[in-house]
């Protein structure tokens, strides 16, 4: 049985699919208030609860073999980010019979990026994993294409693309479905047990590729609007005033939005060696979800 939480976000749903597309027992963790209906009609088993509570993680932990941690955080990185997957990882040494934890963290989550609450719990899971005695493996993805869907079908819509920041940083976004694969595979690959590992497409994008990358879709010529990063910074200045939690919020975004997040060629040839397929494109993934 394989434990998927954060089931009904991009990743964990991808996963799911894919697991019950090999025919595997998948319990899928979801919130009360997710759209998990897809979920149940391709076979999961649906558990309903909240990761902030230990009883419905130790409950959702029963006769689980391999847990995946795909799950987020908008706002509460300590208590999702961090003490869930804390409280995940004890149960599963406590109780004795997990094979395996693949754990999704962040591109950069080792920066030491101060401003960004969400990589500094990552990073600390990370360590926390390391040391449990479990087998285990931490992809870092730069990316995922799936987020850039709904900026492509507003796009398609309006021609518009709004880029804060540096236009020139350097992406290499990954295919959602090929980071499930990974995920999936990583608990039957040899090279992939107790292994931390980057994971992005075979491109290095720069951030204005993206809408020339929607402009050759569409067929349609990009208005870009590029605001500057100071705009986030004058943001955050004032949101520290009367909402603190959602200015540590804007800290991870700013982070995001400010630095370079891609694999080298290097880190992405060890990828499709270790997995044994060829990463897919940004473009291709777009135009199959898009039905372009």
């Amino acid at each position: 049985m394989y434990l998927v939480t954060g089931a009904t976000g991009g990743i964990g749903r991808t996963v799911v699919r894919l697991l019950r597309e090999r025919e595997m027992q998948v319990r899928a963790f979801v919130r009360l208030t997710s759209r998990y209906s897809e979920l149940e009609h391709r076979g999961a088993s649906i558990f309903i609860g909240d990761l902030r509570r230990e009883k419905d993680i130790q409950k959702a932990c029963q006769d689980v073999r391999y847990i995946i941690s795909a799950h987020g955080s908008d706002n509460d990185s300590l208590s999702l980010d961090y003490r869930a997957n804390i409280e995940l990882i004890d149960f599963a040494k406590t109780v004795g019979v997990v094979e395996h934890f693949v754990f999704i963290s962040v591109l950069g989550a080792d920066r030491g990026y101060e401003d960004a609450p969400v990589f500094k719990a990552k990073r600390a899971v990370e360590q926390y994993l390391e040391a449990s005695g479990l087998n285990y493996t931490i992809l870092r993805p730069a990316g995922l294409a799936s987020n850039l869907l709904p900026l492509a079908e507003r796009f398609r819509e309006t021609g518009l693309y709004v880029l804060i920041g540096d236009p020139k940083n350097r992406t290499s976004i990954i295919s959602t479905d090929d980071l499930a694969r990974m995920v999936i595979d990583s608990v039957t690959v040899a090279a992939a047990r107790n292994q931390i590992l980057s994971v992005g497409g075979p491109e290095i994008l720069l951030r204005e590729d993206i809408p020339r990358i929607f402009s050759h879709i569409f067929n349609k010529e990009p208005v870009i609007i590029n605001p500057p990063l100071f705009i986030i910074d004058g943001l955050r200045s004032a949101l520290g005033f009367f909402n603190p939690q959602q200015q540590k919020v804007l800290g991870t975004f700013r982070t995001l939005l400010a630095n370079e997040f891609f694999c080298t060629p290097q880190e992405i040839a060890n990828l499709e060696r270790i997995f044994d397929f060829k990463l897919e494109t940004l473009e291709n993934f777009l135009r199959r979800y898009l039905a372009v």
